[in-house]
């Protein structure tokens, strides 16, 4: 039996008096790749900002490798393990490609500052080390050839697989990927359906999406858990999940269930 790798339990957060997230509690096991979806407003984004620390739970328990999170700051989070990408893309778009991916390393840089500041030789042998794990990560997301040109210049399906490899330069163990198929056209979709897949073999990740793609979502994920209004009203496998008369309800019918999702 795999591990499981991620466990939130109760998770709960009020904004004010409103209900953003409420009693959620799910795991992911190691080498999964599970899909979180919901309609608009369900607390989806809200969930991977509880998990990335970027919003404090109100209640709940967040396990990383059996490892309680709750306390600990986003970037602490992101060298446990946890990375993610994000709905609207987020790259330093005057910055290169590879430069973009070297971003994610700086926690693994062991130089003094005094090396860094005379160039010393601890200084160039960790930017080596840095900059062959840079070039690797691009090439096995296909962008190697496109290293030194400018993060803004690469075509839109591009930037989503820099902003993946990005997250991969911080060796994680759990991936978060926000709608990672958003703006694509099909063939797009379809090539990045398989670097997901790819990825989580080459790197032994667990992935967790959000994604309102719904082909995409059936194509690609093991299990699913499905939220409305803060609370989690299915899990499954996909086939169990698209056939559950709630998760219909909740998407007002099957023909909605591939609507634009922001939430």
């Amino acid at each position: 039996m795999r591990p499981i790798v991620l466990e939130v339990e109760d998770l709960s957060v009020y904004f004010g008096g409103l209900r953003a997230v409420e009693a959620v509690s799910f795991y992911i096991k190691k080498g999964q790749i599970v899909g979180l979806i919901g309609p608009n407003g369900a607390g989806k984004t809200t969930i991977f900002n509880l998990l990335t620390g970027v919003y404090a739970p109100t209640r709940g328990a967040i396990y990383l490798d059996e490892k309680s999170i709750l306390k600990k700051k986003t970037w602490q989070r992101s060298q446990m393990g946890m990375a993610r990408t994000f709905q609207n893309i987020r790259l330093f778009k005057d910055m290169s490609v590879i430069d973009n991916v070297k971003t994610a390393m700086n926690n693994q840089l062991d130089y003094t500052m005094l090396s860094g500041v005379f160039r010393g030789p601890g200084y160039r042998k960790e930017e080596r080390a840095v900059s062959r794990r840079a070039h690797d990560l691009l090439d096995v997301m296909g962008l190697d050839a496109q290293a030194d040109e400018y993060a803004r210049n690469l075509p839109y399906g591009q930037q989503r697989k820099l902003e993946i490899a990005r997250a991969l330069a911080s060796n994680p163990r759990v991936l978060l990927l926000d709608e990672p198929a958003a703006g694509m056209n099909p063939t797009e979709t379809a090539e990045l359906l398989q670097t997901i897949r790819m990825v989580r073999d080459r790197f032994d990740l667990s992935v967790l999406l959000i994604e309102h793609d719904m082909s995409f979502v059936m194509d690609i994920c093991e299990y699913i858990f499905v939220l409305d209004y803060g609370r989690i009203i299915a899990a499954g496998e996909p086939e169990d999940v698209r056939n559950n008369p709630q998760v219909i309800e909740a998407y007002l019918g099957g023909e909605a269930l591939g609507a634009d999702d922001d939430a």
